[in-house]
């Protein structure tokens, strides 16, 4: 935060506070949201994973809903968490930033084709591309998890004063 001498006054400047622009009173949406796709993504994962062993429909067509709602939900939280990225300038020149980004949109895409993949019929929805999607984006997950982390915990993003 910065801090100006004026006269006898301290006068404390705000505007250089790294704040979150998307936030419902003062509490910053993006992290509210993001527990939901991440959940979602690691099910499909683990569902994609009971298909393959058992064959059995039921875990693939959860595999399909839980990356539905991951997306809906990773398009939300992405929504929330560009605006804090475009909305304060401080936000964008912390090192983590970008790669936080890039990574989660990566995860998106990756999500929304391995969506539409899921959305064939049987076998084919999950193996081996399905699985393979799903691996991929749980890998990812961690990273950029700790780089969201690291916004908020070494740089103070969305923390309030």
């Amino acid at each position: 935060m910065g801090e100006r001498h004026s006269g006898k006054r301290l006068i404390v400047q705000d505007d250089m506070r790294v704040h979150s622009t998307a936030q419902i009173a003062g509490h910053p949406i993006h992290p509210m949201l993001v527990p939901i796709p991440i959940t979602c993504f690691v099910g499909a994962l683990l569902t994609d994973i009971a298909y393959v062993a058992s064959a059995e429909i039921m875990w693939a067509n959860f595999s399909a809903w839980l990356l539905l709602v991951g997306v809906i939900f990773g398009v939300l939280a992405a929504i929330a968490g560009l605006t804090d990225f475009l909305g304060n300038r401080l936000v964008r020149a912390q090192p983590p930033a970008w790669p936080h980004l890039i990574g989660n949109a990566v995860v998106l895409i990756l999500s929304i084709v391995n969506l539409m993949i899921h959305m064939r019929d049987g076998w084919t929805s999950v193996w081996p591309s399905g699985l393979a999607l799903s691996a991929i984006t749980v890998l990812i997950l961690p990273v950029t998890g700790w780089l969201g982390w690291a916004l908020v915990y070494r740089h103070g993003v969305g923390v309030a004063r």
